[in-house]
């Protein structure tokens, strides 16, 4: 059991800017934390920092209250699950996973004891006697957690363990790592992924990373908390724009009117007037913001849905397109400017491409943003966590 703490930690290469900047985090005990960001935002990095793989440049990182900048890797306490597996490929399935407990010099009772424990969690006890290139890209998976699990870690540290198998492995897969935390509750976990869907429904808290010239201006961390936390109340545009699959519908305005219940702006394209609960105490009149809606947010209008429903709050498009994916369609809406406007609609609702269609933006749902990219808070609320 060990907690993480970085601070002020930082990593850069030779005389090169840091791909790594002023990251504060604490990872507690028993904690699933997940590293998601774009390419090149230096999750990775970050993680093999706390392995001990990357040097630390700048800052302190600490294990269990232990500052970690010069110890080696094996003196850790972390255990690693990489990408590619990593496996001996002359080893067995039993000689691979018991491979660590030998360099340890654990005794050969304790190491059998270890390596079919973790074999029997991880339904690996038939394949035992197999080597890797018997296995399927999943089995391989299993048998590279099941030598990290065999240490007794008090952290593990998963780098993109899925990212090789199909869709359908990695959802099993998935699966079985979130029954692994839980089995093994003592243990710290943290992920990286670049999958969304795997941060949402694996983390307990989410680190979102920044990517490029927003690092340098940002720092590394765009935002932290839990996954329907950044997904609700996202601290800015770009976080609300990488969490939600379609992304956030973006939208320019001007702050028309300012009051106790929220704000109005005039979109700058299309003329309409739409409501946000938000806290505008800082925001003044004609102020250029950014007006935000997730695809689900946008509610068919009316009892047919077509034509004006003659509200403050809604927008009437043309269909240009509609995805039909069974329980749900997404409708494509056409958005003067030349960008597209996206809407979540039930799979029974009848929307035919051309026709002019009209969708209510929910005020307590929608979102401002600033010309800097921050988030205008919601109202009697300050959005935590900003970098």
């Amino acid at each position: 059991m060990a907690s993480i703490s970085l601070r002020g930690v930082q990593k850069a290469y030779g005389d090169s800017a840091p791909v790594i900047r002023d990251v504060d985090l604490e990872i507690g005990e028993n904690e699933f934390c997940v590293f998601l960001g774009p390419s090149g935002c230096g999750k990775s990095t970050l993680l093999r920092m706390i392995a001990g793989l990357e040097d630390v440049t700048d800052g302190d990182l600490s294990i269990g209250g232990r500052i970690m900048n010069d110890v080696p890797s094996a003196e850790r306490g972390v255990a690693m699950v990489f990408q590619s597996y990593a496996l001996f490929p002359h080893m067995s399935v039993y000689e691979n996973m018991a491979f660590g407990l030998k360099l340890a010099k654990v005794p050969k009772s304790e190491i059998d004891r270890k390596v079919r424990e973790a074999a029997r969690i991880l339904q690996l006890e038939a394949l035992l006697d197999r080597r890797p290139r018997a296995l399927s890209g999943g089995q391989r998976q299993r048998v590279a957690i099941g030598r990290a699990i065999v240490r007794e870690p008090g952290v593990f540290l998963f780098d993109e363990p899925l990212s090789n198998l199909d869709a359908t492995l990695r959802g099993q897969t998935r699966i079985e790592i979130a029954k692994l935390h839980r089995q093994f509750a003592k243990a710290s976990v943290v992920y990286v992924t670049h999958d969304q869907t795997e941060a949402m429904t694996l983390a307990d808290r989410i680190v979102l990373l920044h990517a490029g010239k927003d690092t340098e201006r940002y720092g590394s961390i765009a935002q932290i908390g839990a996954p329907l936390e950044l997904y609700h109340r996202p601290a800015s545009r770009f976080v609300a724009g990488f969490i939600g699959s379609p992304r956030m519908n973006f939208l320019p305005a001007t702050v028309a009117s300012v009051d106790a219940q929220g704000v109005t702006v005039a979109l700058t394209q299309g003329g309409e007037r739409l409501r946000v609960e938000v806290d505008g105490s800082g925001l003044q009149s004609a102020q250029p913001v950014t007006f935000g809606v997730r695809p689900e947010h946008l509610e068919l209008s009316g009892a047919d849905a077509h034509g004006s429903a003659g509200a403050d709050a809604s927008l009437t498009r043309s269909v240009l397109l509609v995805e039909h994916l069974g329980e749900h369609s997404y409708v494509h809406l056409d958005q003067p400017g030349g960008d597209t406007l996206i809407a979540k609609v039930s799979g029974g609702a009848q929307v035919a491409i051309g026709e002019r269609v009209t969708f209510r933006a929910n005020p307590a749902a929608c979102h401002l943003f600033t010309e800097d990219g921050f988030a205008v808070p919601a109202r009697g609320a300050a959005v935590a966590n900003l970098a």
